[in-house]
């Protein structure tokens, strides 16, 4: 299927690594050319130049930390300016401590939501105009299923992913009649470096082997297995497609039905 992507020009923040890396591949394939932000240059270049030459499409290597104001203002301005345009938005950036109450401290959470929810706000907030002109449009939120599944080792994340799925949603109630859509997708566990990060520490927490960690994990999801970056990256894509012309302030999880008492078993 034709997803109408060709020409469109997409910035994905969190664009060098998991699903921000296979959200801007899957894009490209797709025809779109893609302005990759990331916090390391190096590997934000060798992403970009190894999509360009897979695809044929255009792309631009951006730094940038989604915890700054200037940073987020700066590299949508220099996307427009480079493209002309900017039509689709996926913001992928910024992961979160875990861990449990008693072991968070208040620069724990604020980190959180520094990145992980005002990081999104920024963003958005710089897009918007360009998008109003235009009248056109797509917002697409990675955010994740701890906001509407908490547990209590995953705090901070959970914190900041339910005020990014009630974001998501009001900015899409006031954008949609501007031809801007504006969706999010909370994916549960997705083999990623950020996984992995939460499966050790909940491997301290419990005293217990990462690898047992993780068990408890996979045990929790009906299918078996964690998700795959191409599994997220696949619903934004078709989120971004023309033909999704009427699905606006959607969250769609995507964690293969998992129930996240059974990891504290």
């Amino acid at each position: 299927m034709d997803l109408g992507l060709k020409g469109k020009v997409a910035l994905v923040t969190g664009g060098s690594k998991g699903i921000g890396k296979a959200s801007a591949e899957m894009l490209a394939q797709e025809g779109a050319h893609v302005a990759i932000v990331a916090r390391g240059k190096p590997l934000a270049e060798q992403v970009a130049a190894e999509i360009a030459r897979g695809t044929g499409v255009k792309t631009l290597a951006l730094v940038g930390d989604m915890s700054k104001g200037e940073d987020a203002n700066r590299v949508v301005r220099q996307t427009h300016e480079h493209f002309g345009r900017i039509d689709i938005l996926v913001n992928c950036a910024g992961s979160s401590p875990g861990g449990s109450i008693e072991l968070l401290r208040e620069e724990h959470w604020m980190e959180s939501l520094d990145l992980k929810f005002m990081g999104y706000v920024r963003t958005c907030t710089a897009v918007t105009p360009i998008m109003k002109k235009q009248k056109s449009g797509r917002i697409i939120n990675v955010i994740g299923n701890d906001g509407i599944k908490p547990i209590y080792f995953e705090l901070t994340p959970g914190a900041a992913n339910a005020a990014g799925i009630n974001f998501t949603q009001a900015i899409a109630e006031d954008l949609g009649r501007h031809g801007i859509l504006v969706n999010c997708i909370n994916p549960g566990p997705v083999d990623t470096e950020r996984w992995w990060g939460l499966v050790r520490t909940l491997a301290r927490e419990r005293n217990i082997s990462e690898q047992a960690a993780n068990a408890l994990a996979v045990k929790s999801i009906p299918l078996g297995r964690l998700c795959t970056p191409q599994e997220v990256a696949f619903l934004v894509a078709m989120l971004a497609a023309d033909k999704a012309s009427f699905v606006n302030g959607a969250c769609i999880t995507i964690d293969g039905g998992q129930r996240k008492a059974i990891m504290d078993a």
